[in-house]
């Protein structure tokens, strides 16, 4: 199996976007909340489960190996001989809709 992305650092991703999602979730005002309804978001813990979290490193691993290799197809096409943004670019529209 290839090497994959560690399962610690993306749990570190997913709580700081969650932490950061729940802090904007608090600046705005909310209408007819119940009072007492329950921890606010920012006071629950961000847990993963581990299989979770290697779904997501492996599915985050074959989206960036399938963005390298379409990238790669369009820099060969011009003739060059390094990937550049630009090449990212063109293909990132069509890699998310087709992922």
């Amino acid at each position: 199996m290839e090497t994959s992305f560690d399962p610690d650092l993306i749990h570190a991703i997913f709580k700081l976007v969650c932490s950061s999602s729940a802090e904007r979730d608090e600046e705005t005002e909310a209408v007819d909340v119940e009072v007492g309804a329950g921890a606010s978001k920012k006071s629950r813990p961000t847990t993963a489960h581990h299989s979770a979290l290697s779904v997501s490193c492996e599915l985050l691993r074959l989206f960036v190996a399938e963005a390298i290799e379409r990238t790669a197809i369009i820099a060969e096409a011009e003739g060059a001989n390094k990937i550049e943004p630009t090449h990212l670019e063109r293909i990132l529209p069509q890699l998310l809709l087709d992922f």
